[in-house]
């Protein structure tokens, strides 16, 4: 019997107008575009005709940098994918909810009711939220250290998994005749008395289409790779060489089979943004002219929260400093920090080429070129223990978008390596994963038994 060939994922990562944050300046961009739900649903469309997987919107719960810099409101995003799903039919659906900010009971229905609404298609993106910023929309002073965010995370998850757990598949009978709506026997509480939280429940959703969301993470730390291993069944990541990207693969997965999983169960997909043309140097040019509308005296001052120090200490023109704070020290986005600083000393960069670097992608891989150059790219990655797929970031909206599944999609699918069309209907049906069992059944099975 032979192994069906393997295929890429694809991730459509949806940002306003696009991932460059000078994409806005640009004659073509609709500057207001971040509030407007008639484009996302424009760019879901466009995207479930390259037959992708999912879509994703990230989220924080604070404003995305200095609003002189670039677009920085963004509506919450499961209520965005609620507008979307409506105005699409098979493509999966991903938001991003932070655990740090959040209480178990109201996200596990928030996303249940997404997996309703959309039949199927729904998935959490999961995050612990750096940054004193946001602490202080709640209430606190200063971040939680990052320790501490990771195990509240790992302990959320397991209440949201009890909670989508709490109805079997088949509680609902709904019989007329009888006056039985559902069998009470099946709806049962969780009674969970942790560390960080006491939750009773019963959900009050039925467990839904996919028993439960698809569970994405983005965390590249340690810490974050503990949490993706045991809980991820998608992991979006940050990555700027074939070798890093490589070990990060290699790390993950052996993660997660020791946990007892199988590697295939966790899709590892590394972000890119391409800027496409018909030839190299058009697509280089189109390139350099995004990069030459970054105001560098906005970013500056991004970069130098970012890395802990004062914005007078990065002049435009030398490289870093050669004293920063070390990782250790960092109590939020610490894989984000290193990455960027060992971009920056690799590279040789000056502060000035590193925030056009990061202008395009912060931190993500960017790749201008032809279609089939960027399929190259893909390709060398996915044959090369390096990704299961890829989360396009289009530098423009929606542009870059239409280009993608115009040009490069055409290219993966006669090199055999991308669907032609959708063989599922489930976000869990795209990605290859199995609908998983209500373990609180499988658990009461297994007392009885050995009772």
């Amino acid at each position: 019997m032979s192994t069906p060939q393997r295929t890429l994922h694809l991730n459509a990562f949806l940002m306003s107008t696009g991932h460059h944050e000078a994409s806005w300046r640009l004659p073509e961009s609709n500057p207001r575009a971040s509030t407007d739900i008639t484009h996302y649903q424009n760019l879901a469309r466009i995207a479930e005709r390259g037959t992708f997987d999912s879509i994703f919107f990230a989220d924080s719960p604070v404003i995305f940098g200095d609003v002189g810099r670039r677009p920085a409101g963004k509506l919450e995003p499961t209520v965005l994918l609620t507008a979307i799903a409506a105005a699409t039919e098979k493509i999966g659906l991903i938001a991003t909810a932070s655990t740090t900010y959040n209480d178990p009971f109201n996200l596990a229905r928030r996303f249940a009711s997404v997996d309703w609404v959309s039949g199927g298609r729904a998935g959490w993106n999961v995050v612990t939220t750096a940054g004193p910023e946001a602490a202080q929309n709640f209430g606190i002073d200063d971040q939680p250290a990052h320790a501490t965010r990771y195990e509240r995370a790992a302990e959320f998850l397991d209440v949201a998994a009890k909670l989508w757990d709490s109805w079997q598949d088949d509680a609902v009978l709904a019989d007329k005749e009888a006056g039985i709506w559902a069998d009470s026997a099946k709806v049962r509480p969780i009674d969970h008395d942790g560390k960080h939280f006491r939750v009773r429940g019963p959900l009050n959703v039925p467990r839904s289409p996919q028993g439960r969301p698809v569970i994405v993470q983005a965390g590249s730390s340690e810490n974050g790779k503990g949490l993706a291993a045991k809980y991820a069944e998608a992991v979006f990541t940050a990555q700027q060489t074939l070798e890093g990207a490589q070990s990060f693969y290699a790390d993950v997965k052996s993660r997660a089979v020791a946990l007892g999983r199988r590697a295939e169960s966790i899709k590892i997909l590394p972000g890119i943004v391409p800027v496409i043309a018909s030839t190299e140097a058009e697509a280089l040019r189109l390139e350099r002219e995004l990069d030459q509308l970054i105001r560098p005296e906005y970013a500056r001052v991004e970069l130098a929260k970012t890395l802990r120090v004062a914005p007078e200490d990065l002049p435009l023109d030398r490289q870093l400093p050669a004293e920063l704070p070390d990782e250790d020290s960092i109590e939020g986005a610490k894989s984000r920090y290193t990455l960027i600083v060992e971009l920056a000393r690799c590279e040789k960069l000056t502060v000035r080429q590193l925030i056009g670097r990061l202008g395009g992608g912060r931190g993500h891989l960017t790749f201008a070129g032809t279609p089939d150059q960027v399929a190259d790219a893909i390709q060398l990655w996915f044959e090369n223990g390096a990704a299961d797929g890829f989360n396009i970031m289009p530098a423009v909206l929606p542009s870059g978008l239409e280009t993608f599944v115009d040009s490069v999609v055409p290219v993966l699918r006669r090199r055999g390596l991308f669907r032609s069309e959708y063989s599922g209907n489930t976000l869990r049906d795209h990605y290859g994963l199995e609908r998983p069992a209500n373990h609180r059944v499988e658990a009461a099975l297994f007392d009885s038994a050995a009772s």
